[in-house]
């Protein structure tokens, strides 16, 4: 996998400059904000943020560079510690729910997913991927947003709720957080939700690979509510 990637400037049609289609539009209201993309250069110690990770923090485009330092200076003092283990080398994906302060003062909660980049001898050298704005208020605006256009996909409805699901429990985020991420990935692999959401029901279980003593938490909980209501 090479180690640069194309970060170009997001335009009002789209994330990183893909055209948005009905659904999209639907989902986004306007220009993106909520899904952006950064990079990290262990080398370097630059980072590249697209501009809709500049915005989440309160900057516009190209308004600042982006360092290690401003980057944990928006982090909440809660989540700072957490932030920073994350800074290691590493070879696994990783992902990480924590708030950040914008330059105006205000809290939003982000979820950070992100993988190694490994040069042409196999040599990490960075790490990339994604910012999703999951504030309280964005996924309220979403709510709203949502409106006819998605009918269209009222057909696979059932797929896209597994995955959604699976999603939520993996990350611990909320239905519409979910739902934007399979969207912003099909986005990005040009790729139909739906058939971006069976690929995720297909594959996903085994990633997570539940442990039988886990199952029989679950189990326990099921069959309490199952007495409760007797």
């Amino acid at each position: 996998m090479a180690p640069t990637e194309n970060f170009e400037l997001e335009s009002a049609t789209g994330v990183d400059e893909r055209a948005a289609g009905d659904v999209d539009r639907a989902v986004l209201g306007g220009p993106p904000q909520r899904v952006g993309r950064f990079e990290y250069r262990y080398d370097t110690d630059a980072w590249t943020w697209s501009d809709a990770v500049a915005r989440m923090h309160g900057y516009e485009p190209g308004e600042v560079q982006p360092t290690t330092e401003l980057m944990l200076r928006h982090k909440h003092p809660d989540d700072l510690a957490h932030v920073k283990t994350l800074l290691g080398q590493a070879e696994a994906p990783f992902s990480s729910r924590h708030r950040i302060y914008t330059t105006t003062g205000e809290i939003r909660k982000v979820v950070v997913v992100g993988e190694a980049v490994s040069d042409e001898s196999k040599r990490i050298v960075a790490t990339r991927g994604l910012y999703v704005d999951v504030t309280g208020a964005v996924e309220d605006e979403l709510q709203r947003e949502v409106g006819d256009e998605l009918r269209t996909i009222v057909a696979d409805r059932a797929v896209i709720e597994q995955a959604k699901g699976m999603l939520m429990v993996a990350y611990a985020i909320d239905a519409r957080a979910a739902f934007h991420l399979l969207r912003w990935r099909s986005q990005e692999a040009n790729i139909k939700v739906r058939d971006i959401a069976r690929e995720v029901v297909l594959k996903v279980p085994a990633l997570l690979d539940l442990q039988p003593s886990g199952r029989g938490q679950i189990d326990h909980f099921l069959m309490s509510l199952a007495d409760a209501g007797e």
